[in-house]
């Protein structure tokens, strides 16, 4: 009797603890693929730095709205925005801290957002950074960001990123 107890207590805690975990997203991992230009010069400035450091660089944050677009060109069609921040967090080499929303706003993904956090050394051919959640069809998502600098006219910059999120 005690036996058949504990096995009816043991099915109701799985039961509830099937119940209260959130909804996986459904479908595999996704391979986004597209170009960040951010503009720090010009007219309509997309990164706009809101503090200086104390020393050098050591401590500028820059904000950014940056358009994401299909191809490195900047009127090539555009798929979302990449908002959010960077921080200059080294007081030797140029490393930044980004925090980042990519926000979708066309293809199979319009309407969701991967937010993405890292460390950026923008010495490095190739950057990776970390995907740490999102919204929408991404709600909860993993993965990692490849990008590289396509084309650098000092300060703006174009960057191809590779994002790799496992919903």
């Amino acid at each position: 009797m005690a036996s058949g107890r504990l096995c009816s207590v043991l099915l109701a805690l799985l039961v509830v603890v099937l119940a209260t975990r959130p909804a996986a997203v459904s479908g595999a991992s996704a391979h986004l693929h597209f170009y960040m230009h951010d503009v720090l010069t010009g007219p309509a400035p997309t990164a706009v730095q809101v503090m200086d450091g104390p020393r050098s660089h050591f401590g500028d944050t820059i904000v950014i709205d940056d358009a994401l677009t299909e191809t490195s060109s900047a009127t090539s069609t555009g798929v979302g925005r990449a908002q959010g921040q960077y921080v200059w967090a080294s007081r030797g080499n140029p490393e930044l801290l980004v925090t980042m929303d990519v926000v979708l706003t066309s293809g199979p993904y319009a309407g969701s957002s991967v937010t993405v956090v890292g460390r950026d050394d923008i010495g490095a051919a190739v950057q990776e950074l970390s995907v740490v959640g999102g919204t929408g069809q991404f709600r909860m998502a993993t993965g990692y960001v490849l990008w590289k600098t396509v084309r650098l006219d000092h300060p703006n910059a174009v960057l191809e990123l590779d994002v790799f999120v496992n919903p």
